[in-house]
């Protein structure tokens, strides 16, 4: 029976009514969505959970009285596209950004919606679950370390360096020919070496001298802009977060946009094993309260990742 018959397709997805704990986390059934024009319809094959999902759900964003939807991040298979959409088809292997914390669903679900502008083939190399690990936390790693501004040769710290986003962060910054020191827990020494760091310094600690930027993906404020020389540049990472410019520094607050060029862009590195994803943990789709119980815990090392299968 098609879609245009009077029986509606449904799917599984996951949302809140009410912001809270990870109690508040439902799966619910609702109509499979359908592509406008300029979008492309995804089968979900796996879906990151981020910290910005638990952000949502606790009621960061607002959006008080109304459904949902969670999840930015995903990976899997284009299953319909609307009208006007160039260069997908259905059956193509795809990950893709759902951008935005306000939103009746997002990709924690069966299916998902995006614009086609936003979608990228999947890496050859790794598995939808890898994959789904790319989108938000590459795109925002990238968009910093390009905000950076900095000539090949001059020093970067990267706070957070063991996490998602400041690992990929580390490898991007030396791949673009920066001198990285990293910041993370003693334990993430020898790891965040792996990625390339040449320096590193305990969580807590102050780095040996001033460094030419910071991408401050752990958010510390204005503890790492302490860090920076005069005249260097603090890229934050959480938008009107950021610590007030001072000693001629500049200070960039950044936000990821959903950009299927730049991803299409970190594939390539994926594939061509410049670039290491990390997942922590696979979930079903049915347990996603477990996923975000999992993200308040400390610790925790690659991306947590829902799965429809």
């Amino acid at each position: 029976m098609s879609e245009n018959a009077q029986t509606v397709r449904t799917m599984q997805a996951a949302v809140v009514n009410g912001f809270g704990g990870p109690e508040q986390v439902e799966i619910v059934r609702v109509p499979v969505p359908r592509p406008a024009a300029g979008q492309v319809r995804i089968r979900v094959a796996a879906a990151g959970v981020n910290p910005v999902d638990g952000a949502v759900r606790v009621g960061v964003f607002g959006g008080a009285g109304t459904r949902l939807g969670l999840g930015w991040d995903v990976a899997g298979e284009i299953d319909e596209v609307g009208a006007g959409v160039t260069g997908w088809a259905a059956g193509q292997r795809v990950v893709g950004l759902h951008y935005g914390p306000v939103k009746p669903l997002g990709t924690h679900a069966e299916y998902a919606v995006l614009d086609a502008s936003a979608v990228a083939a999947a890496p050859a190399t790794v598995d939808a679950v890898a994959a789904a690990s790319l989108p938000l936390s590459g795109l925002t790693a990238g968009r910093a370390v390009g905000l950076l501004g900095l000539a090949p040769g001059s020093s970067v710290l990267v706070t957070g360096a063991a996490g998602m986003v400041g690992g990929l962060a580390v490898q991007l910054a030396v791949r673009a020919g920066l001198v990285v020191t990293a910041l993370a827990g003693e334990s993430d020494e020898e790891f965040v070496r792996s990625l390339g760091a040449t320096e590193f310094v305990p969580r807590g600690s102050a780095p040996a001298g001033p460094v030419d930027g910071v991408v401050d993906a752990a958010v510390l404020g204005e503890p790492a802009l302490g860090f920076v020389r005069d005249g260097g540049v603090y890229v934050g990472l959480r938008p009107h977060a950021g610590p007030a410019a001072e000693r001629g520094i500049r200070v960039v607050e950044q936000e990821v946009a959903a950009d299927g060029a730049h991803l299409a862009e970190l594939v390539g590195l994926v594939d061509a094993g410049a670039l290491t994803l990390r997942v922590a943990e696979t979930i079903p789709l049915a347990d996603a309260v477990k996923a975000h119980a999992r993200l308040a815990e400390p610790g925790t090392r690659g991306r947590l990742v829902l799965t429809t299968a």
